[in-house]
């Protein structure tokens, strides 16, 4: 699996609470992406980062979601260019089903 952290700066400070209404309206645009395992959105403590953090299938699922419109559109949408994060996770648990894979 892959796990991706996806940070834009906000231009102001806001909260979770704030941010729900935008990130719920956001959530048909990921539901049935190819390879697209979970996405978490986010919000920083401070409330000056927000972004998702993605679990997919392969980086060439990922890419092709990052590679598209997408990344003009997050910074359309909150003001600023997302970064992107990479990570490998060969192992994962949760919790909920008591399982790992």
């Amino acid at each position: 699996m892959v796990i991706a952290i996806v940070t834009f700066q906000l231009p102001k400070a806001t909260t979770a609470e704030e941010m729900s209404a935008q990130f719920q309206a956001a959530v048909p645009m990921f539901q049935g992406v190819a390879g697209l395992l979970t996405k978490y959105f986010y919000v920083s403590e401070d409330g000056r980062r927000a972004g998702g953090i993605y679990v997919w299938a392969s980086r060439a699922d990922a890419d092709r979601l990052y590679n598209g419109e997408w990344r003009a559109f997050v910074e359309q949408k909150f003001g600023s260019p997302p970064t992107i994060d990479f990570l490998n996770s060969p192992v994962m648990v949760d919790n909920r089903d008591r399982k790992s894979a």
